[in-house]
């Protein structure tokens, strides 16, 4: 006989028994459930299984005893031949197998470590990270002018009232439920209104690097810290400032600088990546390429999500809801799964591409393509930039002095001891550098040798 049901995440086929796989009835305990079927090989076909008898008793009394749960266990015939179906439903509660944790994912079974078990445990309690309170975290670690940024926003959006205007940083908390009933303050509560959250969690910070034509050329970066319910706030100063353009039109009289990502589009992702970000992982990451831009945050995707599903009508599941609502009272988020939608809709009015997501890493990659508005660093200077640079014809550079054009492109006041402490040479190396690039008529100083700034000539 061969039985028709393929291998999959609910099925699993031993020709015969073994006590390791009581490690498979663990793992199907902490997913959905499933059965093993004893006695059947790969191809599915009944070979049968000896002391059948025995193992009718053996089987859930180790179930019972090692695993503490209780599952059936089934004796089938087929042309003389004894095979047995062990039915594993699925426990609300974490199961372990000699102190390990396993679980079925796919065809596979996982030994759950580190970040996953630690989320897999929560979730199995009907916890959440944001939601657990931290034992030595106290008030006085709240950052007041926080609590008024969350106030001003909130009564702005009209999401909580103007009588909030009075209220102290801890009744703030408490109407945001963000102590526990022993009186200690949720994770949520320091990472949003903590002065130095990173005290209390690594992982919290932002990065920002802008690189050349691969990862491996890190031309310079910033690192940005402090509470999460700002950050998004700083990030932007930072983009816009440093790292993108904002090329310059007119409207009848009027100049116009609109930032080259749409602006509402990219708090949005960037909300997002804060949001829902795995709080005890990495930090977020953006990397700003030449053509392109990449936000990383670590953190899967809700079960039975895909990336279809996320710029599909969906529901909201937020990895952090203590986090998610603060976001919403004051106004940076929606509570109904719109937000992909409005990244579309931001993109769309622009006529830009939308960004590309993808699993990536544990956590999810988005990869935004920037247009063509005009030079952009990098992409000329090293290679033909035109005829009519100086006198020296077609302009070639150095890989160094390539990246010393980027950094003062969007660093104007950096100082020559700054670049020999970015490029790890000396000072008298870089003022070399600055020498052929004036020579060249790529950049100009001005001002005061310490206190003056460069300006991008080309």
């Amino acid at each position: 006989m061969i039985l028709n049901t393929d291998e999959n995440q609910n099925i699993e086929y031993k020709e015969s028994w073994n006590d390791k796989y009581l490690e498979w009835i663990c793992g199907f305990a902490n997913a959905q459930g499933g059965r093993i079927f004893i006695g059947v090989n790969d191809a599915h076909e009944v070979v049968g299984v000896a002391e059948s008898k025995r193992l009718m008793e053996d089987i859930p009394n180790k179930i019972v005893g090692r695993l503490g749960i209780v599952a059936d266990v089934n004796l089938h015939q087929s042309d003389g031949l004894d095979f047995i179906e062990i039915v594993v439903e699925p426990c609300n509660m974490p199961i372990s197998f000699m102190g390990k944790y396993h679980y079925r994912t796919g065809s596979t079974k996982q030994e759950l470590k580190g970040i996953a078990l630690e989320e897999f445990l929560l979730k199995k309690v009907g916890k959440q990270w944001d939601d657990m309170e931290h034992p030595s975290a106290t008030i006085d670690c709240i950052d007041p002018e926080a609590i008024r940024y969350f106030i001003r926003k909130g009564t702005k959006s009209k999401r909580i009232t103007e009588d909030a205007l009075g209220d102290t940083p801890k009744e703030v908390l408490e109407n945001l439920h963000l102590f526990s009933d022993d009186g200690h303050l949720r994770n949520a509560a320091i990472l949003l209104f903590a002065k130095e959250p990173q005290k209390y969690f690594s992982g919290i910070q932002f990065k920002i690097g802008r690189f050349g034509k691969d990862e491996a050329d890190l031309i310079f970066q910033d690192v940005v810290e402090g509470n999460i319910l700002q950050m998004a706030d700083k990030v932007m100063d930072l983009l816009k400032g440093k790292y993108l353009k904002s090329p310059i039109h007119y409207d009848g009289m009027q100049r116009i600088e609109p930032l080259e990502i749409p602006e509402e589009a990219l708090r949005e992702m960037l909300y997002n990546s804060i949001v829902h970000k795995l709080y005890s992982g990495a930090p977020i990451q953006m990397k700003v390429y030449d053509e392109y831009i990449e936000l990383w945050n670590e953190g899967e995707l809700p079960a039975g999500y895909t990336i279809d599903t996320l710029w599909q009508k969906h529901l909201s599941k937020p990895r952090n809801l203590k986090i998610a609502d603060v976001f919403n009272k004051v106004g940076f988020i929606e509570a109904w799964g719109r937000g992909f939608k409005k990244i579309q809709e931001g993109f769309e009015s622009e006529d830009m591409e939308k960004p590309v997501y993808e699993v990536f890493c544990g956590g999810l990659l988005a990869t935004i393509k920037r247009p063509d508005v005009g030079n952009d660093v990098g992409n000329d200077v090293g290679n033909d930039v035109g005829n009519n640079v100086g006198n020296d014809g077609i302009v070639k550079l150095t890989e160094r002095q390539r990246r010393i054009y980027h950094l003062i492109a969007a660093t104007p006041d950096v100082s020559a001891r700054q670049m020999s402490e970015i490029f790890a040479v000396t000072e008298r190396t870089i003022e070399r550098d600055l020498a052929v690039l004036q020579k060249k008529g790529i950049v100009r100083h001005e001002g005061k040798a310490r206190t003056g700034h460069w300006v991008v000539l080309i």
